[in-house]
């Protein structure tokens, strides 16, 4: 549903119709911002192309990081809780880990759903929505942002939250460099109840033939949520690994009802994430941990994030006001979000060469079992663990 005051505000000064906020997508990254922007007071606007819900390709994992980030109150559209982790290598040596307090340790959501209801708490604070919006150019001009869309109509806003995915128009507006590029495949299997009751509770990650490679299974109900995802250029090799990886578990019967596929970009060090009164957050910005590829948690965190930076560009008298705030939104992110990539690049590095390593270690050692099941319940981030010495001497031995 689209939510749209018939004008938007007005500048006191000139008299212009202007939004203090506008956000390009609505997924969690910019429902998040939109909405953590409106809840400081400022007028907003959420501009998204599709119509609410749309498919996402994900697992829809939401672990401890993604759960600290909701609103408050929330409650997601949770289709199960994992309590147990299955890890093959290659599809063998099948090991299960389970909690070791018997509570779920993550959530699993679908994610049109969860992205829609993520969009009701923007619109809750008091954020407009306008859907099947495509943004076709941006400029900027003295004191806003200009936002051309393709029904020929225009719209400005005194900052802007650019959350419209790495291929998106912010993420080049703003120029955004990427480090790591890789293909996700996914498909959405029905499965009869017998099937669903086997995986009820339990997710299976498979280190995967490619190197840097790994699949999943994420039981959802009467569906099974199952992809891989490995480096670009491998795009014959990763789509067999698919389907090898759904025969193996005797999946080949069942139709799936969506197949899928979409790039993740991870952002180098350096990235920008603003230009001017715009800013990025989530995919836009390149923004996901290297390793897992886990993007929910990096979309809520840095949105929010986003969202408090864009209420005070929007507030901003000068250039230089702009500037401080926009750097600082850069060295919050860097000092969080960026510690936890440059982590898991590192783990990106040890895995491609040894995957053999980290199976044994995640399969059969309480140490390492135990290190897993603190990062996805959110008690500590990777790295903590990283940044250790022993461990970083030990993960560019085994990247050599």
């Amino acid at each position: 549903m689209t939510s749209t005051p018939a004008q938007p505000p007005q500048d006191p000064a000139t008299g212009e119709p202007v939004w203090d906020v506008v956000v390009i997508g609505a997924g969690p990254a910019g429902a998040s911002a939109a909405r953590v922007a409106a809840e400081a007071g400022r007028s907003v606007l959420v501009l998204e192309k599709a119509t609410l819900p749309r498919y996402k390709t994900c697992g829809g994992g939401i672990i401890g990081p993604s759960a600290a980030s909701l609103p408050p109150g929330f409650r997601p559209p949770v289709m199960d809780q994992v309590t147990a982790v299955s890890f093959t290598l290659r599809g063998r040596w099948r090991r299960t880990r389970r909690s070791r307090s018997g509570s779920p340790m993550f959530a699993l959501v679908n994610r049109p759903e969860f992205d829609a209801a993520l969009v009701d708490a923007a619109r809750a604070a008091g954020a407009a929505v306008r859907e099947g919006a495509t943004v076709q150019r941006l400029d900027q001009d003295a004191d806003a942002v200009v936002v051309g869309l393709a029904d020929g109509s225009v719209v400005r806003a005194r900052a802007l939250v650019g959350a419209d995915g790495s291929a998106g128009r912010t993420s080049a507006y703003v120029g955004v460099t990427f480090a790591q590029v890789d293909l996700g495949l996914e498909a959405e299997i029905p499965v009869p109840p017998e099937v669903a009751d086997y995986w009820r509770g339990r997710v299976l990650i498979d280190w995967g033939p490619i190197p840097g490679s790994y699949a999943w299974v994420f039981p959802k109900d009467d569906v099974l949520t199952v992809g891989v995802i490995c480096a670009r250029g491998n795009g014959e090799a990763t789509r067999a690994y698919l389907r090898d990886f759904v025969a193996g578990l005797a999946l080949s019967g069942f139709r799936p009802s969506v197949s899928s596929g979409h790039l993740t970009r991870c952002r180098t060090d350096e990235s920008p994430l603003a230009r001017g009164r715009v800013l990025v957050a989530g995919d836009a910005a390149g923004l996901l941990e290297p390793w897992t590829r886990e993007g929910i948690s990096f979309a809520l965190r840095s949105g929010g994030a986003a969202g408090e930076a864009a209420a005070v560009v929007a507030a901003a008298r000068t250039d230089a006001d702009v500037k401080e705030a926009t750097e600082a939104y850069r060295a919050r992110v860097d000092g969080t979000l960026g510690r936890e990539m440059r982590a898991g690049r590192l783990m990106l590095a040890a895995f491609t060469r040894r995957p053999r390593v980290f199976h044994g270690a995640v399969a059969t050692v309480p140490k390492a079992w135990t290190a897993f099941e603190s990062i996805v319940r959110g008690r500590k981030t990777l790295a903590r663990y990283v940044e250790r010495a022993p461990i970083r001497k030990a993960l560019d031995r085994i990247a050599r």
